[in-house]
């Protein structure tokens, strides 16, 4: 459910901006479309570690438990936006993160209440079994979005109600906690310092995509390196405070851990080589292909989720076989050649023309499912059982703090990368278009200096804004049908923006290949197999071993 509401908003957008009636044209309603995207996940990456810790403290059930009523609470609450335009999305994007901090508070917990709750050798299954509904959920989304919105973009809210209402009572009537509990003290300065600074940045990255001044992208503001600067302060701050406190949020000894830290190395290197990847995909497809292929505007985003099953299937599939697979023989394997699957597949699609052969596209996709099958349940196990009892809870709130903050570094680096590739070229091929198409030359300059961000928000969003644009200057009505058609229908623009486009996805496919190789490099360096917790370092991490000479360090 959690995972499911970070995407099935995505494919949603389009029937959220026409039903709330805000013009994703405008260049002030950018801010609002980003923080619908980002909002979520920000909150996701702050919050996680906080509420795994809080949980090794007042019981992990206690935190799950209450994350379905918060989450169940915002999306009623999400449901009856009573306002119109920018007031509608100021709503939509407040109560999203309360959203999210209720599903923080089950994803900072989830992996830490199975881990107590399984044996080392059926732990891999289980963790497999749960990664595969969070991905299955935010893969699920992109489906059952489309077919959502096409009924009320308000649905893809109140399908969250019925599950969280149940599983609310479910969960306080049959969820026990049976992990330790460890009362102490909430480092609140190393709380804030993470939180402002892990923030800051990704507050900066939204406000980098939108333009600036006569700037493409808003990296040379102000406000933006400000943020940027506060945060990596706030962040090095927070490295100090924790390595001073007694009771940190954050036990940095876990790190001397090898297998805990190259697990969670590779977990963020693989967060920021996927994490954008839905986006670029739904670009892809929305903007280019579907169209190129006639399918209207308005049916794409349910076609978008349905061409991007055998991404869903493919980690269906290797999810659960090598979780359970590494509960025998050790992640090191299978979490190594599922990246470096993975990093294959990016290779396949760096190839692909941008109107591709779609079994072309399907097995690639598949494989890239696959390979992230592969990776996360033993990378996940790896994780939770290389640490004492006592750190489970931290733990889980740190490796989610890691894929989150990968995934929402990744949507920014993503877009940016994508935008410097359409800047290059977009306005010169879409001028020379409008002008072949009996559009006056000054008029055809104008429309086309439109922020690269706005035209590759439209394709994001499966809108054509050339009609748009066109009848604003007027121009539209002079030309012939034949021409009025043309620029209207759905071939113009995705033609124009294809190759620009695919400038961009080469940029994105490389850093992604690149990432998939550090991921498997960290991953192949974690170390042989271990038994549960047997990684012993010095201070706080020491003492919980148990004093068995052939196991202590």
């Amino acid at each position: 459910m959690s995972a499911l509401d970070g995407s099935i908003v995505i494919i949603a957008l389009p029937a959220i901006f026409r039903g709330i009636d805000l013009d994703p044209l405008a260049p002030h309603n950018i801010g609002f479309l980003l923080w619908m995207i980002m909002g979520y996940r920000l909150v996701q990456a702050v919050a996680v570690t906080t509420l795994g810790r809080l949980g090794d403290i007042y019981g992990r059930v206690r935190i799950y438990n209450a994350g379905f009523a918060v989450f169940t609470i915002a999306s009623i609450l999400l449901s009856f936006d009573p306002f119109h335009a920018s007031g509608a999305a100021v709503w939509l994007i407040a109560w999203r993160l309360l959203q999210a901090l209720g599903g923080s508070m089950l994803t900072g917990n989830s992996a830490a209440i199975l881990t107590d709750a399984f044996p080392a050798d059926r732990r891999g299954f289980a963790l497999g079994l749960n990664q595969v509904a969070a991905l299955a959920g935010q893969l699920t989304g992109l489906v059952l979005g489309g077919l959502l919105a096409a009924w009320d973009w308000r649905a893809v809210f109140w399908v969250n109600v019925p599950i969280g209402l149940f599983f609310t009572v479910w969960a306080y009537r049959k969820l026990r906690d049976t992990g330790e509990r460890h009362p102490g003290r909430i480092d609140w300065w190393g709380n804030g310092l993470f939180a402002l600074g892990l923030g800051a940045i990704l507050i900066a990255i939204t406000m980098g995509l939108q333009p600036y001044g006569g700037h493409t992208m808003g990296w040379t503001s102000p406000a933006v390196i400000l943020l940027l600067s506060v945060g990596v302060a706030s962040l090095a701050g927070f490295v100090g405070v924790e390595m001073r406190v007694a009771e940190p949020m954050v036990d940095l000894d876990l790190f001397r851990i090898r297998a805990f830290s190259a697990g969670n190395i590779a977990a963020l290197c693989a967060s920021l080589a996927q994490g954008g990847l839905q986006f670029v995909l739904i670009i892809w497809l929305q903007g280019i292909w579907l169209p190129l292929h006639g399918y209207d505007y308005a049916d794409t985003p349910l076609w978008d989720g349905i061409f991007l099953l055998p991404l869903t299937i493919g980690f269906f599939i290797s999810g659960p076989l090598t979780g359970a697979l590494s509960d025998r023989f050790g992640a090191r394997v299978f979490a190594t050649i599922g990246m470096v699957l993975f990093g294959s597949s990016f290779v396949g699609l760096l190839l692909l023309p941008i109107v591709f052969p779609y079994w072309a596209f399907a097995l690639l996709i598949a494989l890239n499912g696959i390979g992230t099958g592969m990776f996360a349940a033993p990378n996940t196990a790896s994780i939770m059982g290389s640490v004492p009892a006592r750190y489970r809870g931290v733990a889980s709130g740190m490796r989610a703090t890691f894929q989150n903050s990968g995934t929402a570094l990744s949507i920014g680096v993503f877009f940016s990368l994508i935008i410097v590739g359409i800047s290059e070229r977009l306005p010169a091929t879409m001028s020379v278009g409008l002008q072949q198409q009996g559009v006056p030359a000054d008029i055809a300059t104008r429309v086309a200096d439109l922020p690269p961000v706005t035209s590759l928000f439209s394709a994001m969003l499966g809108s054509n804004p050339i009609e748009q644009l066109l009848r604003g200057t007027g121009i539209l009505d002079t030309l012939d049908p034949a021409q009025q058609q043309h620029l209207t229908g759905g071939e113009f623009f995705p033609q124009l923006l294809s190759g620009p486009f695919h400038q961009g996805l080469v940029i994105v496919f490389v850093a992604s290949i690149a990432l998939s190789l550090c991921a498997a490099t960290a991953s192949a360096l974690r170390g042989p197999r271990s038994a549960d917790g047997d990684h012993g370092v010095r201070r706080g991490v020491t003492k919980d071993l148990v004093q068995v000479p052939d196991r202590t360090v």
